[in-house]
């Protein structure tokens, strides 16, 4: 019975239903200009045989109507497949909506239900200052969790409706850089991270540095979510090409496949098979990452030699040669 069902909405997919549409108004202009064709024979047949007048029969401008008919068909066609593909960005919008809340929800409720448990074991037992500390330790942990979850939706809000506070302040960029590793070393502890500077120069740029951290925080965090290494590697490279400063953060985590390379730093886009509800990730990381980048002037790209060959992001900005020439 399942497998009859199954079938039957088959038939109602909406790929076949286009398919089918348009070949039935194709077929009914063929069959059309076809009937016109074979009526305009039998006409002049009839006109020769009896000798009448064929302006009063077969008009020329037939013709022209059956162009204008042809090219209001082929709008009505084109009509049809900006609609078809507009819903169907629409429900691939909706399935990567809702795999969003479901691993939101999981990335909220995780540190909730942990926090949870710990509060419960501290009302039930005494406990020593050791373990007292342990288990504090690990609810700061959930706390920061919830923190950074939180913050990312805020600040993406603000980010979206361009009213994040904050000036652009003149920074170093590889001090800038070099700070954040160190202020969250915790976080990054079981992570090797090189910073590599050939030329030695300072490269000043104006940033919001909340912006700039958080941008920072984004890459970081998901060069180590998605690496399988016993030892998770970074290399933080900084290198000036043609009045444009390129920052590139190289891993060697999972990688990525080369379909999915324009796809993540889309909103709400996450790895894995959307159709099927299978996603991971929250998919905003990145499409903060790259809007950060846009309100300093930059962008950001991403390359990978493919699954297990690790991942390397790009940031650019356009820097002047005269910024830090003597620095």
């Amino acid at each position: 019975m399942e497998t009859i069902i199954d079938r039957t909405k088959w038939f109602f997919h909406p790929v076949l239903v286009f398919i089918f549409s348009i070949l039935a108004l194709a077929l009914s202009l063929i069959l059309y200009i076809h009937w016109y064709v074979e009526v305009s024979t039998g006409f002049r047949e009839v006109v020769t045989i009896h000798n009448l007048d064929p302006g009063q029969f077969l008009e020329s401008e037939t013709w022209v109507v059956i162009l204008v008919l042809s090219i209001l068909v082929g709008m009505i066609l084109v009509g049809i497949l900006i609609i078809f593909i507009y819903s169907q960005k629409i429900q691939q919008l909706y399935r990567m909506q809702y795999n969003f809340i479901n691993n939101f929800t999981h990335e909220l409720k995780t540190p909730v239900t942990s926090l949870k448990l710990y509060l419960e074991t501290f009302m039930k037992y005494e406990l020593n200052r050791r373990d007292q500390i342990k288990y504090l330790g690990y609810m700061v942990q959930d706390v920061e969790r919830l923190s950074e979850n939180i913050n990312r939706i805020l600040n993406l809000a603000k980010i979206e409706s361009k009213s994040y506070g904050g000036e652009l302040v003149e920074s170093n960029l590889v001090a800038a850089v070099e700070r954040f590793i160190k202020d969250h070393s915790r976080l990054l502890k079981n992570c090797e991270i090189n910073v590599h500077n050939p030329s030695g120069l300072n490269f000043p740029y104006h940033v919001n540095e909340s912006l700039f951290d958080m941008l920072l925080m984004n890459l970081l965090i998901n060069a180590l979510k998605y690496n399988e290494s016993e030892k998770p590697k970074i290399d933080i490279t900084f290198e000036l090409l043609k009045s444009k400063l390129h920052i590139r953060f190289a891993d060697n985590g999972i990688g990525i496949e080369k379909r999915e390379i324009k796809k993540i730093f889309k909103k709400f886009y996450q790895t894995g098979r959307v159709d099927d509800m299978t996603a991971q990730g929250s998919g905003l990381g990145l499409h903060l990452v790259r809007s950060v980048a846009r309100l300093h002037h930059g962008k950001v790209v991403a390359q990978s030699k493919g699954k297990g060959r690790g991942s390397e992001f790009t940031l650019t900005f356009p820097y002047k040669t005269w910024a830090w020439i003597g620095l």
